[in-house]
């Protein structure tokens, strides 16, 4: 009996050492590929952020590159369009404004009111005055001071012997704010246009570049 209890019992303790092993090595194998698993997710996470971080300073990079490239050329047509815009207000506005209030430095002279007040330096002031026994109301000429005048202020002017509703200031007849806008104007134009110049060549370069 003792030697069959003896069998019996190596044999049950073997077959409980024999699945103990089992189950603890399916254990490892189980633990090692949930290990395997995660290692595979965490790698394929950390190359979708590599992948992302690339195209996202490759997107800001194209933009910063865009934004350089437009940079030049929106100045050049910017700097271009003022130099034409001031260039003309000097040629065609303030230039032959001044020419037409010297034409006057040797006209009638008479005294005369503020009519209406304004902005005289665009030609919204009026004065009043006699010529001839008659009551004149006549526009003061673009380029004209006086506008910080009022209404009724005493106003020296001259004016065209055949036609006295051309009239100007006295004060303005040596050229005015008309003479002194045109340099300006002048002055602002050429400026504009070294700048659309600059422009160009930083562009002529960029492209052999």
């Amino acid at each position: 009996m003792t030697g069959l209890n003896g069998t019996v019992d190596g044999g049950g303790s073997g077959a409980r050492t024999g699945s103990g092993a089992g189950a603890a090595g399916g254990r490892r194998s189980r633990n090692a590929g949930s290990a395997g698993n995660g290692s595979g997710r965490a790698g394929n996470a950390e190359s979708g952020s590599g992948n992302a971080g690339a195209g996202g300073w490759g997107g800001r990079a194209g933009v910063h590159e865009t934004g350089q490239h437009l940079g030049p050329r929106a100045s050049l047509l910017m700097s271009l369009a003022f130099a034409l815009l001031l260039g003309a207000l000097s040629a065609l506005v303030m230039f032959p404004a001044a020419q037409h209030l010297r034409s006057l430095q040797d006209g009638e002279r008479a005294r005369a009111t503020l009519h209406t007040a304004g902005a005289c330096m665009t030609g919204q002031c009026k004065v009043t005055f006699e010529a001839d026994g008659q009551t004149v109301v006549a526009d003061l000429p673009v380029g004209s001071g006086g506008g910080k005048s009022s209404v009724g202020a005493a106003v020296d002017v001259r004016y065209q012997a055949d036609d006295p509703r051309v009239v100007a200031r006295t004060q303005d007849t040596g050229g005015g704010g008309a003479a002194l806008l045109a340099w300006l104007t002048a002055g602002a134009a050429v400026f504009f246009l070294a700048l659309s110049g600059a422009a160009a060549i930083f562009l002529a370069r960029q492209r052999r570049t």
